[in-house]
């Protein structure tokens, strides 16, 4: 095969007050002027206390990293310049959605309007990846045999532990909160492009939305690029973490080009199994236990995440992503960002600091590891 897989990498952040760890006011309309005019590659997303960046398309990692980590130590040079912090994580450990801004943009007002309370609730950060498929008519029987692979993808991201200033429990609550979107979670099992076309078609007509970039699930053919978009993902406080997960996602979607037999016959059994290890996973992260959608079997996450890891090493050596890719049994060795912001918390409270002032210590090590200050 020659296909080179070109690869692009979206991050979505938060911004939180410096002083307070909440969401800023003054500051950001500062902040978001100073941080277009030194980084290109930053924009608007849909809350003021929201910031996007993106990598350009490319076949190496070292660039992505390159391009990200400079990114990152940028945003965070200009907020420490306006009061700022900026974290990368699923959710804002102390933001309140009822104290949230939309910015002012065509798209994001229609959203708003169509979405009500469930758009203002999803204070949520996610990391999208984008991989260039050879054909771009395969895409959607590629998103229908990559399905069981999104809790595993999920599990690894996992950074979302807090919301409205509590510990939910939960590794990845993004997940349940951006669930009360509409066209969310995981797509449905589609006969092929036609059928795709047809929804789509239809929910067009309908009125339901302006065109396929309003499907908002884990996993969805691109509209603007030839490119098969991972959805599913929190937003990764390491780089680290970030790479892995597109580097993994990448060699996933070379193999089931590859092989197309691989994950074929799924059925709405097995789709309801990815579900429930969507649930897992969202609940206990890299500490779930999976269930394989063809024999039944649950498994422990660190054996699922081995077998995959060795089914994709063909194509991580052809893509040369082999050494990001292991660094999959990293995160699962060392704690997603959910278990280490748990740890966190744990720690502020054991030196006497009350909920409140814990999970503020949480903000700051959001915001040191963003910036690459912490491995």
């Amino acid at each position: 095969m020659d296909a080179s897989y070109q690869f692009g990498i979206e991050e979505e952040y938060f911004l939180a007050d410096a002083a307070t760890r909440g969401t800023p006011r003054r500051r950001v309309a500062a902040f978001h002027a100073a941080a277009q005019a030194r980084l290109p590659a930053a924009e608007r997303e849909l809350l003021q206390s929201q910031i996007e960046v993106s990598s350009e398309p490319s076949t190496s990692f070292e660039t992505a990293r390159e391009a990200l980590g400079a990114l990152r130590a940028g945003l965070a040079e200009v907020g420490r310049d306006h009061g700022v912090l900026v974290l990368a994580a699923g959710t804002h450990p102390l933001a309140r959605w009822s104290r949230q801004s939309q910015t002012q943009k065509g798209r994001y007002d229609e959203i708003m309007a169509k979405t009500r309370i469930t758009g203002r609730r999803s204070v949520v950060c996610g990391m999208h990846v984008h991989v260039e498929v050879p054909r771009p008519e395969a895409r959607v029987d590629l998103m229908n045999r990559l399905l069981p692979a999104m809790p595993l993808l999920l599990a690894l991201s996992a950074s979302s532990p807090f919301w409205q200033g509590r510990a939910t429990g939960m590794a990845a609550y993004r997940m349940s909160v951006f669930g009360e979107m509409p066209r969310s979670g995981l797509p449905d099992l589609f006969d092929g492009p036609e059928d795709y076309a047809r929804y789509v078609d239809a929910m067009t007509r309908a009125g339901s939305i302006q065109d396929a970039s309003f499907l908002w699930w884990t996993l969805r053919p691109s509209i603007r690029y030839p490119t098969l978009e991972l959805r599913v993902a929190d937003s990764c406080t390491l780089l680290a973490h970030t790479l892995a997960i597109a580097a993994l996602y990448r060699c996933l979607v070379r193999l089931a080009d590859r092989r197309p037999e691989w994950n074929r016959g799924l059925t709405g059994a097995s789709r309801a199994l990815v579900a429930e290890n969507l649930w897992r996973t969202q609940s206990d992260g890299v500490r779930a236990e999976l269930i394989d959608v063809f024999t039944g079997e649950a498994r422990p996450f660190a054996a699922c995440l081995h077998a995959v890891l060795e089914e994709v090493a063909e194509d991580a050596d052809a893509l040369g992503c082999a050494g990001e890719a292991a660094v999959a049994r990293d995160i699962v060795a060392g704690g997603t960002s959910a278990d280490r912001q748990a740890a966190a918390f744990d720690a502020a409270r054991g030196r006497g600091l009350d909920e409140r002032e814990a999970t503020g210590a949480v903000v700051d090590w959001l915001a040191r590891a963003t910036a690459g200050a912490e491995a």
